[in-house]
């Protein structure tokens, strides 16, 4: 299923798309079964509580966090075979699940500025793995993603504040103008697998009535031996839950400097992080 070209570009580019890795008919069932869960009201780990009536997209569909913990379905996905082969391909041995989420991305929502999902996981050592399935066609106009090409070869950047009428969330990571950022065009049941140190994010949804809804799992390498607090109890791919130590909640993380006219990355700085991922 994983081909020898999707391995070479994860490998170089730190991403790939495994095109209609999911049916129509699957994908139709995840969509309805997240927003019929949606309507029902707040779930544990909502980024904020369900109100319709606020101007706000995100307020009256807010993303839904770890539902793997307490919805069957979310779990089945998590684990599903098809996605383990894959990721077994990429990384060269079997991952550990640490978390799930569901993102809904109204039309007139906000996007998330562009990040590295390792600054939240603190994987330690290697890093974590992301599997992106698109619940919709996920294009420029709906707030597809974004990545910056071989960003996954640096390590952990230290946050500046971000734009709060672009990103729902309030930290970035500076890029050099030279950065390679493009869009990821995706049909539904397409999957996005991108490396944990992936330069990554979206604009706002500019769409009129159109959904952007991606299914998330993130997962950490097979050897690792800390995550960050949140991501406990991680899971063998079998479901059986694994010990792994708490990663710090601060790390050193790395500055843009000029040196002989070109930009390069000099660790000098410190991040703390103590919350879950947004993604």
């Amino acid at each position: 299923m994983i081909t020898p070209l999707q391995i070479h570009q994860f490998e170089q580019n730190g991403y790939t798309v495994v095109q209609q890795m999911f049916s129509p008919e699957e994908v139709e069932t995840y969509a309805d079964h997240f927003m019929q869960l949606r309507r029902e009201g707040s779930f544990a780990g909502d980024f904020a509580g369900v109100n319709a009536d606020e101007k706000d997209p995100l307020k009256a569909y807010p993303r839904m966090i770890h539902m793997h913990r307490w919805d069957d379905r979310s779990l089945r996905w998590l684990l599903d075979p098809r996605i383990n082969r894959a990721l077994t391909a990429f990384l060269g041995s079997e991952p550990y699940a640490v978390q799930t989420m569901l993102y809904f991305k109204p039309a007139g929502a906000r996007g998330q500025a562009l990040h590295q999902d390792n600054y939240y996981l603190r994987v330690q050592p290697g890093t974590c793995i992301a599997a992106w399935l698109a619940l919709d066609d996920c294009d420029e106009e709906n707030g597809c993603m974004q990545v910056v090409v071989g960003s996954h070869a640096w390590p952990v950047l230290c946050t500046v504040g971000a734009d709060l009428n672009q990103s729902f969330t309030d930290v970035t990571v500076p890029l050099p103008t030279d950065a390679d950022v493009r869009p990821v065009l995706m049909k539904a049941g397409d999957v996005l697998f991108f490396n944990g140190q992936l330069v990554h994010g979206s604009y706002p949804n500019t769409s009129k009535d159109r959904f952007r809804r991606s299914l998330i799992g993130h997962y950490i390498e097979g050897d690792a031996q800390q995550v960050g607090r949140w991501y406990h109890p991680a899971l063998r791919m079998d479901g059986s839950p694994v010990e792994l130590e708490e990663s710090s909640g601060s790390t050193q993380c790395g500055v843009w400097v000029e040196r002989d006219g070109s930009p390069v990355i000099e660790m000098a700085g410190v991040n703390v992080v103590d919350r879950a991922l947004h993604d």
